[in-house]
């Protein structure tokens, strides 16, 4: 018997017509009496709700004076901080749309995304300037650039000194526009800001996000997986550009009057830590691959004080059943694994606290509905693995320029996600890899995610990465590209004892029949493993480390 479509309810949430997304999560707080209240902990300095305000009414009223309209495009090149988010909300506040873009890119990448957005202005910490100034006379729309500089990036190449009448200091730009600012009456299906995709796959692609959005994702999940209250303080170590970052350490904190931590620097296993115990944050959002940094870390749930961290979040790619455990076993606290994508903006499938099934992705977030289907769309029997589909308010309205590949990947209400999932009895979602990551052995499916699981359980194994590869016979099996602990030394043997680890834990036909030893896994920005890389069928050599790090 197929099954239906599934749907986690909530009371409905009413948008009014006309509505700003900076109004709802920026100047209601000081409507709200919270204008003193700490909204960003950054570089040992609090901001206050009403300093951000102040400061993003300075911004939009900047970018009125730089000749900036509703709808036109303004880049944000910036690290996470106060500025990040003033920029953010001083942009969508007048109607113009905020176009975050990853800090960890080529300037090729900043070339196709700031033609293809047509970007006007751009704001820029000094710390990226040297990605875009050679590229600055291929950026075909580019009319001003707001160039922000801090202490941490003040011995970058850029100066005040160097300003022109495109070329504006941040601070000095502000400090000469009014602090009040009119809200511009935009509807709430006007667009507010894109976000691009990570482009595993071609160019990145623009997911347009409407004024609504943002809402739809604190109220359904924010505030009802989370318990997110004004009285917590967020920290993520996923950044502002990120779909995911910006939910957690931006609108989520903004949307229930709390306080967040921003962290310009990479985001280091040791880092972390010490961010933690300095700013005490409540809620703190990682992905897999720094989970496992962080535990690999000698002593680490004696070194450093994880208590004030009341639940932790993950997503990205799955969280392996194991690192779940001995991370509750060392800092006695839950991570809540789930998924959610660029294109629906945050997570639509989360565990919940105290109810989490270690390896699953979770039960469906309120105001979603799900459909596990084949390739034909037609739903399949529970437990049977097939196309994951999602149905939300949050969902980009399409892709910038993208027609086609738009289309493709949104029908109607449903958008497909790319992931392969089935369902259990008791309505949990077990991720079963991307629908290109699948492998087809000896006539059965077998998920890359569950025999990287069964790796990652031994204790030699810190990283892992699945793939398909051809034998003999030009049949496909698995392989498995390995990074170890410390300490531990690749060599055959290890191999063999790995192969037979998994095999007493799967059916023997899932087993990689070849282990190979990295140092390293090549991820994206976000940290996800990307498998495309290590794709390659048919090679008879080791790969070389150098090509993919």
């Amino acid at each position: 018997m197929a099954t239906l479509p599934t749907s986690s309810t909530f009371p409905s949430i009413v948008i009014p017509d006309q509505f700003n997304a900076a109004t709802a999560f920026l100047d209601r707080q000081l409507t709200e009496g919270k204008g003193a209240k700490a909204a960003i902990f950054y570089e040992g300095t609090s901001y206050t709700y009403a300093q951000i305000a102040e400061l993003s009414n300075r911004v939009g009223n900047g970018l009125l004076d730089l000749g900036i309209e509703m709808e036109q495009r303004v880049a944000l090149l910036l690290l996470d901080s106060p500025q990040f988010a003033a920029a953010f909300f001083g942009a969508i506040k007048i109607g113009a749309v905020a176009v975050p873009m990853n800090t960890m890119l080529r300037p090729k990448d900043y070339v196709y995304m700031l033609n293809d957005s047509r970007a006007r202005v751009l704001f820029i910490h000094t710390a990226i300037w040297q990605q875009i100034e050679p590229i600055l006379s291929e950026l075909k729309y580019l009319r001003h650039l707001i160039v922000v500089e801090t202490p941490s990036t003040s011995s970058a190449s850029v100066s005040a000194n160097a300003t022109t009448p495109t070329l504006h200091d941040f601070e000095q730009w502000v400090n000469r526009a009014s602090s009040s600012l009119e809200t511009a009456q935009t509807s709430k299906d006007d667009s507010a800001f894109w976000l691009y995709s990570s482009g595993s796959t071609g160019f990145p692609k623009g997911c347009v996000h409407l004024q609504h959005d943002m809402t739809y994702c604190t109220e359904y999940y924010a505030k009802s997986v989370l318990g997110i209250t004004e009285n917590d303080i967020t920290f993520s170590a996923a950044k502002l550009f990120f779909a995911y970052g910006l939910g957690n350490n931006l609108y989520f904190p903004f949307g229930v009057g709390a306080s967040a931590v921003h962290f310009p620097g990479r985001p280091l296993p040791e880092d972390m830590f010490k961010v933690v115990e300095q700013y005490r944050p409540t809620i703190f959002f990682g992905v897999p691959t720094l989970y496992a940094g962080m535990l690999a870390l000698p002593n680490a749930g004696k070194r450093f004080d994880f208590s004030s961290v009341r639940v932790c979040i993950s997503a990205g790619e799955a969280l392996p059943a194991d690192i779940l455990r001995r991370f509750e076993d060392t800092f006695h606290v839950e991570i809540l694994d789930g998924i959610g994508s660029t294109e629906i903006l945050h997570i639509f499938i989360s565990n919940r606290a105290g109810e989490i099934k270690p390896g699953s992705t979770g039960k469906l977030v309120p105001g979603y509905e799900a459909l596990v289907a084949d390739e034909n769309g037609v739903a399949v029997a529970q437990g049977d693995i097939g196309n994951l589909l999602i149905k939300g308010e949050s969902t980009t309205a399409y892709y910038w320029n993208k027609h086609e590949k738009t289309k493709d990947v949104i029908q109607g209400h449903w958008i497909h996600t790319g992931d392969k999932y089935y369902q259990d009895e008791e309505g949990y979602y077990w991720y079963c890899g991307r629908s290109d990551d699948m492998l087809k052995v000896g006539g059965q499916w077998v998920s890359p995610v569950e025999v990287e699981n069964a790796l990652i359980a031994h204790p030699a194994v810190l990283e892992t990465a699945i793939v398909g590869e051809f034998d003999a016979d030009e049949l496909v099996k698995p392989k498995a590209y390995v990074v170890l602990r410390e300490g531990q030394e690749p060599s055959e043997a290890l191999a063999e004892e790995l192969k037979a680890f998994v095999k007493q834990r799967l059916a023997p036909f899932k087993y990689p029949r070849w282990i190979e030893f990295l140092p390293e896994l090549p991820k994206t920005a976000t940290g996800k493993i990307q498998r495309f890389i290590l794709r390659g069928t048919g090679r008879t050599e080791p790969l070389d480390p150098s090509t993919i790090l």
